[in-house]
């Protein structure tokens, strides 16, 4: 029942989606589907945590860092999303709080509690690369998305730009709007890691 809703929900996305185009899926009736979920938006927080529970990564054992296992987990995160960005909106309105969003949040906080993070850190790193991961992925993939297609208008916009007004952007211009994608969030990433080895040194 998750699953069939999760690949409408990727099909026709969120607003589209209803009780009633499930049932039709189901050959059954809406009576049968409110019998096992409240209303949409309890079924909706299940196909959620169904999303995180496809989010796969090996065991801490097998990284030679508390680095190297947050860039898999927040690429194997990023990657997941991509193949679901219609639950993107899903991730922006609820706190995952399922089976697998739990099992994904004392995974990370417990790797960086068992690397010396103190409490207040873990937590607050968690929340910083979870944010990061679902932020980047709906302003570069989301309903209404430039996406990367827009790089060469930006690319030619910001050198029409008059450079006695904006110097900084106009000799930026080609870094601003060529970059792979893949390379602008490992990027990212590496920056917040990089600010979470500070801070646990402090």
């Amino acid at each position: 029942m998750v699953s069939a809703a999760l690949k409408l929900v990727d099909e026709v996305g969120v607003q589209a989606f209803s009780l009633r185009m499930l049932a039709d899926v189901l050959e059954s009736g809406t009576a049968t589907l409110y019998r096992h979920f409240a209303s949409k938006d309890e079924l909706m927080a299940y196909v959620v945590d169904r999303v995180l529970g496809e989010v796969h990564v090996t065991g801490q054992e097998d990284f030679a860092t508390w680095q190297d296992a947050i860039t898999a987990g927040a690429e194997a995160f990023y990657e997941t999303l991509r193949r679901h960005l219609n639950v993107l909106p899903l991730l922006m309105a609820q706190v995952p709080v399922g089976p697998n969003g739990l099992a994904n949040r004392e995974r990370l906080i417990q790797l960086l509690l068992g690397h010396g993070f103190p409490v207040e850190l873990a937590a607050r790193a968690f929340t910083a690369i979870g944010h990061y991961v679902v932020g980047f992925a709906v302003q570069q993939h989301g309903p209404g998305s430039a996406g990367p297609e827009s790089g060469p208008q930006l690319l030619d916009f910001y050198r029409h730009l008059d450079p006695a007004t904006y110097p900084a952007t106009t000799s930026a211009a080609e870094e601003l709007t060529t970059v792979p994608l893949e390379e602008e969030f490992r990027f990212g990433l590496r920056l917040i890691i990089k600010g979470l080895e500070s801070g646990r040194d402090v």
